[in-house]
């Protein structure tokens, strides 16, 4: 039974994009969401009421920005306001997945760089902070004039592969594709195996190609986004081919979008593993996947914003309570 959290001056409060998620984030401090109305007028306007007083409060929106994103994010940026219009003490913005990451640079001429027009509208509606998990890129914490904590997921994953003796020499962790290599390797060394490499080919008759040994052994890949699942299944035939026993996944958030699970019931994959930073509806769910919270984690991380004690520990520990 967890304690009740006593400190009136903190508050919670959730929008649509994963109200199971924030009630257990909530429960964390033994305590219950925020009371809010969000209507939307028949144009499609979005109306929101806070129905309580969070004058001088330290207040904590929760939102996933999965699908509907726009929606979502239009919700975020009108609840900010309403809560700076309320005098809130402060705003933190709690994003267990923040969407338009993956747009953070010009990769052809003329192209927007999407992650950072989100980072302003969020701090020009009057964000103070930000709290999210596992973004695309580290560099996009950049984008923001105030402060943001990026936390890691790897840590959880670590703890669920570990607690089914899913470490050492007979397995390795891969990264589905070149830029992953770094989250590829923090698994690693959490499990205490090597890491490989799938360098998927750009062309249907580039069949792609590993780096790195896996035959005969059991292989995790890990990436940050599990959208058409398309990557993780064709780097799984890779691995396959090339001698790999059972194949394993891990994805911090997700989106699971049309087609994705029949893609990844079809694959070689045995067990995909996901956090809930995400709400999906259960029917896109596949038969092969294994939802695991971040609520604990991000729970700590608000207990120490608030407290303004120390997130280090939150970064470098797999055997916490609190994971």
């Amino acid at each position: 039974m967890v304690a009740k959290y006593e400190d009136e001056s903190l508050k919670f409060f959730s929008l649509n994009g994963n109200i199971p998620l924030a009630k257990k984030v909530a429960q964390v401090f033994g305590t219950e969401l925020g009371e809010c109305t969000i209507k939307s007028f028949s144009d499609g306007e979005i109306s929101i009421s806070i129905e309580e007083s969070v004058r001088g409060v330290n207040t904590f929106i929760i939102q996933a920005t999965n699908q509907p994103v726009n929606d979502y994010y239009m919700e975020l940026l009108i609840m900010i306001d309403a809560m700076k219009r309320a005098s809130a003490k402060t705003i933190s913005v709690v994003l267990p997945y923040y969407a338009y990451a993956r747009q953070d640079r010009t990769a052809n001429p003329h192209e927007p760089i999407t992650a950072k027009l989100i980072a302003n509208l969020i701090v020009e509606a009057g964000a103070t902070r930000v709290l999210t998990l596992d973004l695309h890129t580290v560099q996009v914490q950049g984008f923001f004039d105030i402060p943001v904590d990026n936390l890691f997921t790897m840590p959880l994953f670590a703890q669920y592969y570990r607690a089914k003796g899913m470490c050492g020499d007979d397995y390795v962790v891969v990264s589905p594709k070149n830029s992953g290599v770094q989250r590829a390797r923090s698994l690693a060394e959490y499990l205490d195996t090597t890491i490989a490499i799938v360098d998927q080919g750009e062309t249907e008759t580039d069949e792609g190609y590993v780096i790195g040994d896996v035959e005969n052994r059991n292989c995790i890949l890990v990436d940050d986004i599990l959208n058409s699942g398309k990557t993780f299944a064709n780097a799984s035939e890779l691995l396959k081919a090339n001698g790999a026993k059972e194949i394993y996944a891990c994805a911090s958030h997700a989106l699971l979008s049309d087609g994705a699970k029949e893609t990844l019931e079809q694959s070689e994959i045995a067990d995909v593993c996901v956090t809930d930073s995400c709400l999906t509806q259960e029917s896109r769910h596949p038969k092969n996947i294994t939802y695991i919270t971040c609520s604990k984690l991000l729970g700590e991380a608000v207990k120490r914003i608030h407290e303004n004690t120390p997130m280090s520990p939150l970064f470098s520990k797999v055997d916490k309570d609190f994971l």
